[in-house]
């Protein structure tokens, strides 16, 4: 049971209903670590799992790990290994119901009552030989509108396996960012989810950005971020936002922070999905050694901020 697990805490949300990332990240890897035991002990399937936390909040948290906004979809990233039993279909879909059913219990004690699992999808641009797949589940009570895992093949660290996906996500927000062609008009909901993303990958790919680019961007980054935690509600500022990062080209000075880094290494991120299966959440050391520390420090602040403020463990 979670709640008997001393690393992760009761206090799963404030008193304002938001939740405490830290422990959601916890949370998860406590889920991967309970559905490897369980496909061992129930199915003699060894197989080792890591997870955490996708989406990129942490980024932007309160230093006691508090979310600063309403988070209402949840996502969690698990790697699993390859040439492992869990190829075989038949062991792919043990693998499903268990997760399904961990989900279920486990959130059900924070009371969300998770329901309805649907996986199989397969994500864009991820491998074409091994594409990452989701499993999503609804949320019956509506305190969050849905919780999506992405299972990624190949096993890594939570930290290669964000900085990896970060190439896939560019190529997903730059269809809508792309120089080439005009602004597609976008509904409102879409844009937000949008300029979060461009927040997170700036966030997350910070230590490796260039001092002109920092200097180009950064200004609109921090002035974006306060517009965005202050609530973006207005469709014409929305639309502003979006025009705005369409025309300061922020997504291309992103993709530039890791397209030498990986051609150092004879691959190309403009076409990932094409990738060797073994490179695969693959992260060149140099840029691993600028980007991993500051995702894994972020954890480690929330935790010792918590300490300090005597949150119960």
């Amino acid at each position: 049971m979670i709640l008997d697990n001393p690393k992760v805490s009761p206090k799963f949300l404030d008193s304002n209903g938001r939740f405490n990332l830290y422990y959601l990240h916890q949370l998860y890897t406590h889920i991967s670590n309970t559905v490897s035991r369980r496909l061992f002990e129930e199915h003699f399937i060894d197989v080792s799992l890591t997870a955490g936390m996708w989406g990129g909040s942490y980024l932007v948290a309160k230093d006691n790990g508090i979310a600063r906004s309403n988070v209402v979809r949840l996502y969690s990233l698990v790697n699993l290994p390859q040439n492992s039993p869990l190829e075989d279909p038949k062991h792919f879909e043990t693998l499903m119901k268990l997760y399904q059913q961990t989900l279920e219990t486990t959130f059900s004690k924070y009371k969300l009552r998770l329901n309805d699992p649907r996986w199989g999808e397969q994500i864009p641009y991820s491998n074409k030989k091994k594409p990452t797949t989701a499993l999503q589940m609804w949320d019956q009570s509506k305190r969050i509108n849905y919780l999506r895992v992405f299972f990624v093949w190949n096993s890594a660290t939570w930290e290669e396996a964000i900085i990896y996906d970060t190439i896939r996500n560019i190529k997903v927000v730059k269809e809508l960012l792309d120089l080439n062609h005009r602004p597609p008009r976008k509904e409102m909901s879409e844009i937000k989810f949008l300029l979060q993303d461009v927040l997170i990958i700036y966030f997350t790919l910070y230590g490796a950005l260039s001092e002109d680019f920092r200097e180009h961007g950064e200004p609109i980054v921090q002035e974006l971020l306060k517009e965005f935690l202050k609530g973006i509600r207005e469709e014409e500022v929305a639309q502003e936002w979006y025009h705005k990062v369409y025309s300061s080209a922020l997504i291309y000075g992103l993709e530039e922070s890791l397209e030498k880094p990986y051609k150092d290494y004879g691959l190309n991120i403009h076409k990932v999905e094409d990738w060797p299966i073994d490179k695969i959440n693959y992260v060149p050391p140099e840029l691993l050694a600028k980007l991993g520390p500051p995702l894994k420090n972020q954890f480690l602040k929330f935790k010792t901020n918590m300490e300090k403020e005597n949150f119960p463990q």
